[in-house]
């Protein structure tokens, strides 16, 4: 299994794993944030379910999840949660998972995704903005073999207009995250749907430019 580690990028959540033995894998979550995020995780396949699916986790603090083998899934975070005493019945300003702290489904877009799949001779993962973008996300691999991936800049402070998604708790501009424009719109030219579903067919627009 390859080794992999988070990589500690001030204000930014980050999502990483390293290997525990051959027949483990463990992801580090560390919260690089000035505030308390609340990390989804969703696994696929009916893999086994980590952190029991989202938990609290206070700016500077870390959480160590464990994988077995062929695991599949995502993490997530979602910011300005509140939930009463059961865990039910809350809400998140982003990324919220059907209102419970223990996520059965994935967080409402816009939300940044940090994806794996662990293979046998190989792990494979990424960080996705196919959901639009909360808060940047990092995953550092331990393993020199293996690179760095994620989206570490502010793109709250640089989405268009029109994709921005604004509350009026936020510190400073309000922006919370920014959406897709596919989410946005839903035009086949931004989804990569219809005539727009090959690699050929569906370039950068200028949203995604």
């Amino acid at each position: 299994m390859e080794d992999l580690l988070l990589l500690p990028i001030l204000l930014f959540f980050l999502a990483g794993m390293n290997s525990l033995n051959t027949s483990a894998t463990v992801f580090t979550l560390r919260n690089q944030c000035p505030y308390t995020i609340w990390p989804g995780t969703l696994s696929g396949d009916s893999g086994a379910v980590l952190g029991g699916g989202g938990f609290e986790l206070s700016p500077g603090a870390s959480a160590s999840l464990s994988a077995g083998p062929g695991w599949s899934g995502r993490f997530w975070a979602r910011t300005g949660c509140s939930f009463p005493g059961s865990g039910f019945n809350g809400s998140c300003t982003t990324g919220d998972c059907a209102g419970s702290l223990r996520c059965t489904s994935g967080g409402s877009p816009p939300v940044t995704l940090a994806e794996f799949t662990l293979g046998g001779s190989k792990d494979f993962y990424d960080v996705s903005l196919v959901d639009g973008y909360n808060v940047g996300v990092g995953i550092r691999p331990a393993a020199a073999s293996c690179r760095y991936a994620g989206c570490l800049a502010d793109l709250n402070n640089r989405c268009p207009a029109e994709l921005r998604v604004v509350a009026a708790e936020a510190a400073g501009s309000g922006v919370v995250a920014c959406r897709s424009a596919c989410d946005a719109f839903g035009w086949a030219e931004y989804c990569c749907t219809g005539t727009h579903a090959s690699p050929s067919t569906c370039g950068p627009t200028r949203h995604y430019q």
